[in-house]
C-alpha cells in the first residue's frame, strides 16, 4: 500500500517543479517542509521525502521534523501525502503588502518553525532592539540585584536620545535599570548599564567611560556570536545608528528567543507601566513604549506578552512582539515600517493571519 501512495505522488513532481510556497532562511529555526534544509519548500523536499522513505542514502533529507507535515511526531508515507497536496494547491506565498516594511518574520518560538518570512535576512540598524542584548549581556556579569551609581558615562549619551531620566549620583539596583532601559527605551540607562558590566567583566583593569562602552561592545558581539547571530554587529549599547552596527530579521529572531528565556526580560518586558523607588530614595513611573501592551491604545493585543520597541532614521520603526495563545509562544520582528502606527498594524495583521 505504501509503495503504490508513493508512486501515485511521484506522477506529480513535473508539474510541481516552479512552485515554491515559501522561501526564506532563519538560521536557528525551520520552515515547515523544508525537508532538505535549503531555505525553501518546493518539490525538492518531495523528492528528498520520498527517497528517504524507500532508504536511498542520498536522499538529502537533513530535517525530518520540518517533514513532519502531519505534526504527529512520525515522519511518514501521511507526511508525503500532506506535502504532496500542500504542493498542489499552495500558490505563491502570502506577504503583507500594506503597511509598508523592509523584513518582517513570525516564528513559533516553541517548535522553532518559521511561519511567516520577508527579506528576513536583508541587513538593517537594529536601533534600540539592540537594548535586548545590551540586558542580556549585563546580566552575564552583574547580579540584578547590584546597585549601580550613575556617572559620567551620562557624557557619552548622544543628544536627540530616547531617556529615562536618570541623572548622575542616582544610585538603582541593575533590575530597575533595566526597566528604565526596555520599558522607557532609556540610553542613558543603556550607557550606564554598559560601563558598570564592562568593568564588572575586567575588574583588574582601568578602563575610560569610552573605553568601558568599546569593551561591552566586543563582549556583546561575541555573545551574538555564541547564540548563533552570525549576520550582525554592533559598536554602542543603545542602538544608535553606525554603519558598522547591523543586524538582520533572522537574527533578531534568535536574539529575541534567548531575551525571552531570561526571566528578568520576561517580567520587564512584558510590564505595561512600572513605579520604581531607586536605591538613592528618588521615585519615577516608567511606561511601557511598546503600545501591544497598552490597554488604551487601540494596537492593544490581548495575547502580547512583552518584548522591544526601536526607531532611528536608519532603521525605521521596528517592533519585536511576543504572544502567547493557548499555552504557545510566538515571536515577530518587523523592521523599517513608516511609522510608529504601521509597526503595530503590520504586527497585529501578521500575527492575527498566521497564528
Amino acid at each position: 500500500m505504501m509503495r503504490r501512495y508513493i508512486a501515485a505522488i511521484i506522477a506529480f513532481t513535473m508539474c510541481l517543479s516552479a512552485m515554491s510556497p515559501l522561501s526564506a532562511r532563519a538560521e536557528g529555526f525551520f520552515i515547515r517542509g523544508d525537508a532538505n534544509g535549503d531555505g525553501a519548500f518546493d518539490t525538492a523536499d518531495l523528492a528528498a521525502l520520498k527517497k528517504w522513505l524507500t532508504g536511498d542514502p542520498e536522499s538529502g533529507l537533513v530535517s525530518p521534523k520540518a517533514a513532519d507535515l502531519c505534526r504527529d511526531n512520525v515522519t511518514d508515507v501521511f507526511d508525503l501525502v500532506a506535502m504532496r497536496r500542500e504542493l498542489i494547491s499552495a500558490a505563491e506565498p502570502s506577504i503583507i503588502s500594506a503597511p509598508v516594511c523592509r523584513a518582517a518574520a513570525l516564528v513559533c518560538a516553541d517548535s522553532g518553525e518559521l511561519l511567516y518570512g520577508d527579506n528576513i535576512n536583508e541587513r538593517t540598524a537594529p536601533a534600540s532592539l539592540t537594548k535586548l542584548l545590551t540586558a542580556q549581556v549585563a546580566l552575564k556579569y552583574l547580579s540584578p540585584e547590584t546597585v549601580i551609581t550613575v556617572g559620567s558615562e551620562q557624557s557619552l549619551v548622544k543628544s536627540g536620545s530616547s531617556l529615562c531620566l536618570i541623572q548622575r549620583g542616582h544610585r538603582l539596583r541593575l533590575y530597575d535599570l533595566l526597566k528604565g532601559m526596555l520599558m522607557a527605551s532609556g540610553n542613558d540607562a543603556a550607557y550606564t548599564v554598559a560601563v558598570a558590566a564592562a568593568r564588572a567583566a575586567r575588574p583588574d583593569v582601568s578602563m575610560t567611560d569610552i573605553q568601558a562602552v568599546q569593551y561591552f561592545a566586543e563582549l556583546m558581539n561575541s555573545y551574538a556570536a555564541d547564540i548563533g547571530m552570525t549576520q550582525s554587529h554592533f559598536v554602542n549599547p543603545e542602538g544608535w545608528d553606525d554603519e558598522q552596527q547591523y543586524t538582520t530579521v533572522s537574527d533578531l529572531l534568535i536574539l529575541a528567543q534567548r531575551a525571552w528565556s531570561v526571566k528578568e526580560i520576561r517580567e520587564i518586558t512584558g510590564t505595561s507601566r512600572r513605579y520604581v523607588v531607586f536605591a538613592s530614595g528618588e521615585n519615577i513611573t516608567w511606561n511601557n513604549s511598546n503600545a501591544l501592551l497598552d490597554k488604551s491604545s487601540p494596537y492593544y493585543n490581548a495575547d502580547a506578552a512583552g518584548m522591544k520597541t526601536g526607531t532611528t532614521a536608519a532603521a525605521g520603526n521596528c517592533l519585536i512582539a511576543v504572544f502567547r495563545r493557548n499555552g504557545t509562544t510566538y515571536i515577530s520582528a518587523v523592521t523599517g515600517c513608516g511609522s510608529n502606527e504601521d509597526r503595530y498594524l503590520l504586527t497585529n495583521k501578521i500575527y492575527s493571519a498566521v497564528v
